[in-house]
């Protein structure tokens, strides 16, 4: 029963998109395609920067502007993580994997990041899919949840023992060194920046500067306008929705791993993370399909999922650590 319900979706969708290619035959570009996403992405990004730095856009637009162009590069490594740009031209490939980690230092590598993306698929649901309880999928009590979820270093930490004893993948300095140098950088100023604005607000005559501080402390300001909380927003906002989207426990089959979320009220988040909750379930379908591909065919995809036992908006995962339960 569950295998021919899978089945039906995967040709559904799959034969949407051959559907898709025929109607617009650029389609069949892809690598052309992820390279110039990636350069639109980055390009927004770098001048989201420079109209913040000569004043003509406010610091609140350019974290929400450089956090949606970084949204779109989260969805590029994602298809990287799966070679579906310049499989057969390392160079490129790097290059673009390389790129993806820049606009989003606050992350682990992703040559790393392949191997425990590629475990997700094989584990999803149970203790061993590393990827999601890395981002606090399982975990019930909302204290500990939201630390995972927003700081992930912090996070990182306070889960280590419970990840050492019950994930068989888990090595903390492994995970930990992956993220260096990016991440390492990222939490260190980001560190910096809200402890010395804490001193300064709550305790104002408790220090006096030297001249090196107050000069470094500007372009500390400035990353963290352009780059740094951009890439908070951003992670905060995918955690939250790929943590609560994927269940965790009692799941025996594909179409119990995820769940579809959506509605006007996920857009503040969505636009952080790229509709990842209306599209991320067709992916754990079909993988070898690029993202854009997959917000093209979701239309159809959301019919099919929706006959075929795929849940839609089950929001009794967020008081039960994401256990998937017979309603």
């Amino acid at each position: 029963m569950h295998k021919q319900s899978i089945q039906r979706i995967v040709s559904g969708i799959n034969l949407e998109e051959v559907r898709l290619k025929d109607r617009y035959p650029f389609l069949h570009n892809q690598n052309l395609i992820g390279f110039t996403i990636m350069l639109f992405a980055v390009c927004g990004m770098l001048g989201s920067a420079l109209l913040y730095s000569y004043g003509i856009i406010p610091a609140w637009l350019c974290i929400i502007l450089a956090g949606f162009f970084a949204s779109i590069s989260h969805e590029l490594e994602h298809d990287l993580i799966h070679k579906l740009y310049f499989r057969d031209n390392t160079f490129m490939h790097n290059l673009m994997m390389s790129i993806v980690w820049l606009m989003r230092p606050n992350t682990i590598n992703p040559w790393y990041r392949r191997k425990i993306h590629l475990l997700h698929h094989k584990t999803s649901g149970t203790e061993q899919d590393l990827e999601e309880r890395l981002v606090g999928n399982g975990i019930t009590n909302i204290l500990v949840r939201c630390i995972v979820m927003f700081d992930g270093l912090f996070g990182l930490l306070l889960q280590r023992k419970v990840l050492k004893k019950e994930v068989k993948a888990f090595n903390f300095l492994t995970i930990f060194n992956a993220g260096f140098p990016l991440a390492t950088l990222y939490f260190i100023l980001g560190y910096i920046f809200i402890i010395y604005h804490c001193i300064s607000y709550f305790l104002p005559n408790a220090f006096i500067y030297p001249q090196w501080v107050l000069t470094n402390i500007e372009w500390i300001n400035f990353f963290m306008v352009v780059i740094i909380a951009p890439n908070f927003i951003r992670s905060a906002c995918l955690n939250l929705v790929t943590s609560y989207m994927h269940y965790y426990g009692n799941v025996t089959n594909l179409l119990q791993q995820t769940q579809v979320i959506k509605g006007w009220f996920m857009w503040p988040f969505n636009i952080f993370c790229f509709n990842f909750s209306g599209t991320h379930s067709i992916h754990h379908f079909v993988i070898k399909q690029p993202f854009y591909l997959r917000q093209m065919v979701a239309g159809s995809a959301h019919k099919l999922m929706k006959a075929n036992g795929v849940r839609f908006n089950d929001f009794s995962t967020f008081n039960q650590g994401n256990r998937f339960k017979d309603i």
